[in-house]
């Protein structure tokens, strides 16, 4: 059979290089201030007129309650970068036919979000000028945790980010990836099952909460990751002719190029075997051994003419 999870050392020197090139680029990717700024001012104006600017409650609540405050900051600050490694780690040691389709999903869907940053640069609420009301709770609650006022970079390394990348929110994103993975591959979990959808849903208010991020920068980050998963098998195709034309691929790697399952393969077929086999067994003048007959049929059809007549 077929290797179908790739070498570990290829994904690991893969995603390293990714995401080093995401961050420089990223970087470099840092737009005028004034610009930013009025791109910000105006999602927040559109927000407003749609009646959609949810950031502006709930960033009050979380600078008027520490108990919600404090655990956000820290969220914004880290998650984004535990989970999605953690999940994508699990797909690639669980899931591995259908790995490739996940972190090509992953890595088209994060590129096209640094086109965003690059085309639009936009300030986040808490960059806003003063007026605007929001607060930095990040900054707020600084004390408590590694950042100072400088989103969730460590203090003093504010110069190494790009503040003015809000749009889209890859913070939602890379959460809603996170969801949609244990959604379909942990659907015999009830706690991945909950982990799937509360934690998109925790990310978006936490982005918001935190003012980094408007509502539209979330709706834009998920927007981006329905194209990633539209362009991610068609980029899959066309690796593996790119590989095949120049003997890349020595045919020990099977990647698998089907969409995301609707239901688990592997969990079904034994499943609907036992359901074949209890049928079977439970029939009206069926005997027990129609099961073992079925998988042993040329053996029980010899026995039963060999047997002479009484």
């Amino acid at each position: 059979m077929p290797k179908q999870r790739p070498r570990w050392w290829t994904e690991l020197l893969l995603i390293l290089v990714a995401y080093g090139a995401y961050s420089g680029a990223r970087l470099l990717a840092r737009g005028d201030v004034t610009t930013a700024v009025e791109n910000g001012l105006s999602i927040l104006r559109l927000e407003r007129a749609l009646w959609l600017h949810a950031e502006e409650p709930l960033n009050e609540l979380f600078t008027q309650e520490p108990w919600l405050g404090i655990p956000s900051s820290f969220a914004y600050a880290s998650l984004h970068y535990l989970v999605t490694p953690l999940v994508l780690l699990w797909l690639y040691h669980q899931r591995p036919a259908r790995y490739r389709l996940m972190r090509t999903w992953l890595l088209i869907s994060t590129m096209m979000g640094l086109v965003g940053f690059t085309l639009m640069p936009t300030s986040p609420p808490r960059l806003l000028p003063g007026g605007h009301g929001f607060v930095d709770s990040l900054a707020q609650y600084s004390d408590w945790g590694w950042w100072a006022d400088e989103a969730s970079a460590p203090s003093g390394m504010g110069d190494l980010t790009n503040q003015y990348a809000a749009m889209p929110s890859l913070h939602v994103g890379w959460a809603v990836w996170c969801g949609v993975a244990l959604w379909h591959f942990g659907r015999h979990s009830r706690w991945l099952r909950a982990a799937a959808v509360g934690y998109p849903l925790i990310t978006v208010m936490v982005v918001m909460g935190t003012a980094n991020h408007y509502f539209l920068d979330a709706v834009a980050g998920v927007t981006v990751m329905v194209a990633g998963l539209l362009l991610a098998r068609p980029a899959l195709l066309v690796s593996a002719r790119i590989r095949a034309r120049f003997g890349w691929d020595r045919g020990e790697d099977a990647p698998h190029y089907g969409t995301l399952p609707t239901i688990d393969e592997d969990a079904r077929r034994p499943r609907r075997r036992e359901r074949e086999d209890q049928a079977g067994a439970s029939a009206p003048g069926v005997s027990s051994a129609i099961p073992r007959a079925r998988h042993n049929g040329s053996s029980t059809a010899q026995e039963r003419h060999l047997t002479p007549p009484s």
